[in-house]
């Protein structure tokens, strides 16, 4: 699918699978934010001051995985593990060119800990809401067949469209060989 006119318009359909193969009955996923770590910067040679992003860094990420009902997949994620997902969406296009709508692949793959439950609630007639926070440690997008961002902070690693902005680092930390 050639990116020039593609307009980018929804998700069509996503699946969720736990390590792998198991397909989870979640309703909803609200995806992790990335926010630089930042240190304010002033001093001499600085007209005020800078909010310094720290190079690959980032503040905790949280992916909230939502549910209609407390099924047994949404009891074995707030099992105190690291649990490894892999969700997998079809992505709407309008080809302004062509004026054909498309589908594309997109996947993210995440790993994280369980850092909180909701039980939900009981109403008639009404989903439960079950919901489960994970704190996010690994991070991959794919587009079309395409890793475009990669960010494993237990292992130093943070790509972006293929550069790598933390090698520098994990070289300057004896950590390649």
């Amino acid at each position: 699918m050639s990116d020039v006119n593609k307009i980018p318009e929804k998700t069509i359909a996503f699946n969720v699978y736990r390590d792998g193969t198991v397909l989870m009955g979640i309703a909803t996923v609200e995806l992790p934010q990335l926010q630089a770590m930042t240190e304010t910067i002033s001093g001499a040679g600085i007209a005020g001051e800078v909010d310094s992003p720290t190079l690959g860094h980032f503040q905790s990420m949280t992916a909230k995985l939502s549910f209609r009902t407390k099924t047994n997949n949404f009891v074995q994620l707030s099992a105190p593990m690291s649990h490894h997902l892999d969700l997998r969406a079809a992505v709407q296009h309008h080809d302004g060119g062509t004026g054909k709508i498309e589908a594309g692949a997109e996947r993210v793959v995440l790993r994280g800990m369980p850092k909180s439950s909701s039980l939900g609630k009981y109403e008639t007639a009404k989903p439960q809401d079950s919901e489960v926070e994970l704190e996010i440690t690994y991070l991959k997008l794919v587009q079309d067949g395409k890793e475009v961002l990669e960010l494993d902070k237990l292992n130093y690693i943070y790509k972006v469209d293929g550069t790598d902005y933390l090698q520098g680092v994990r070289s300057a930390l004896g950590k390649e060989g």
